[in-house]
């Protein structure tokens, strides 16, 4: 007897799906080992490997070095994702407005961050705004883009999280006596986000990325302290290896910090 496609798509899989889904993974994991193994291989093959191209990493001044850089990036991200985060409360509270001018303002808003790239802000701030008599350091020119960026995004997400709230909790927010404004921010926002958790953990993760852009600025980030060390020992395979290792821990710490904030609200 068939299975409702309700229960194909949310219920718990079958054991013969269980069984599947095991033997897909043990494949994927195979072949994604046989593919690092021919990565190393050509890699050794090449010399990339040799240990005189590892010798500089233990030098303490190397580990500083990467360090600095890593504090560079951590600052910039965690800066840009402040503003991103306000900045789309913001904006989502202008595109819920009953103002239409409001709304028509804050969707044009939107729609201009999210279509312009994060790059081409960042030489706005780099060219365009010094000519006008605007100075920024090199930490904003790289940092105010990425969040004005994000928040675009940030802000559509939101929008989804609060669309996914059942319209009876406004309703039942009023008549409790609370206000429109006390209704979203007590009741439906704090639920929205229990949806938008993994999402908004994503756009985290992308503005860590996108502090890679701070080799335009020459901003002292983790990729532009990478090229310095690249310049100096011409080990580019080992110097990309270690700096891809701690972009990896980075985004792991930011993925479980959003599980721990995330398990109150289940």
């Amino acid at each position: 007897m068939s299975r409702p496609l309700e229960d194909i798509l949310f219920g718990d899989p079958s054991l013969q799906t269980r069984t599947t889904m095991r033997a897909v993974s043990v494949i994927t994991a195979a072949v994604l080992l046989l593919l690092a193994a021919g990565i190393v291989f050509r890699f050794h093959g090449a010399g990339q490997l040799d240990a005189r191209f590892w010798q500089f990493f233990a030098f303490p001044t190397t580990w500083a070095f990467l360090a600095k850089g890593l504090l560079g990036t951590l600052a910039s991200a965690a800066m840009a994702g402040l503003i991103a985060l306000s900045l789309g409360l913001v904006l989502l509270l202008g595109r819920l407005a009953r103002l239409q001018l409001v709304r028509w303002l804050s969707i044009a808003v939107i729609e201009f961050l999210r279509g312009t790239p994060t790059l081409l802000l960042i030489y706005v701030c780099f060219l365009v705004l010094p000519q006008a008599g605007i100075k920024l350091s090199t930490y904003w020119m790289l940092t105010l883009p990425i969040g004005l960026s994000t928040a675009a995004v940030v802000a559509e997400v939101y929008r989804a999280g609060v669309l996914a709230v059942p319209r009876g909790q406004s309703d039942a927010a009023r008549s409790l006596g609370l206000t429109e404004v006390q209704g979203f921010f007590y009741i439906v926002f704090p639920q929205a986000l229990r949806y938008i958790v993994p999402a908004l953990v994503a756009q985290l993760v992308i503005v860590v990325k996108d502090t890679t852009f701070g080799y335009v600025v020459t901003y002292g980030e983790l990729m532009q302290n990478a090229k310095v060390l690249i310049a100096n020992y011409h080990a580019l395979v080992p110097v990309y290896l270690v700096v891809a290792l701690l972009y990896c821990l980075v985004n792991y710490a930011i993925s479980r910090a959003s599980k721990r904030l995330g398990e109150p609200m289940h």
